[in-house]
């Protein structure tokens, strides 16, 4: 009988309490700062330098970059597949050119749209 009662105690306590849990496609929950979602590039002025850094200390060898003649990065892949989403890439460049979004829907049925590519634009 003690039990019964403890768990009906428990049930009334909670019925009023606010649901843990939110409807999600429809509210999505509130992501911080310190959150490491999608990694984007910025190959503009001021942006990488294609120093090899962060290729150097991603532990999932999950960047490749290509070098024009001039030695600057044209292009700049990030491979989803294989990133674990460290954040070392972010911490370790020298110019800060690679900064971490709050963007973490990141599936997908077609395993090419899991990488990115960014290419240095014509005019930079």
């Amino acid at each position: 009988m003690r039990a019964l009662i403890a768990g009906l105690i428990t049930v009334f306590k909670h019925l009023f309490m606010r649901p843990v849990t939110l409807e999600y496609p429809e509210k999505k929950r509130f992501q911080s700062d310190a959150f490491r979602g999608k990694p984007e590039v910025n190959l503009g002025e001021n942006g990488c330098i294609g120093c090899g850094v962060c290729k150097k200390v991603c532990p999932s060898g999950a960047i490749e970059y290509i070098k024009n003649d001039k030695g600057e990065v044209d292009s700049y892949n990030f491979d989803l597949k294989k990133c674990i989403f460290c954040g070392n890439c972010k911490f370790y460049c020298p110019k800060s050119a690679i900064k971490l979004t709050n963007e973490f829907e990141l599936g997908t049925v077609d395993k090419r749209e899991l990488i990115l590519e960014y290419k240095r634009r014509v005019n930079d």
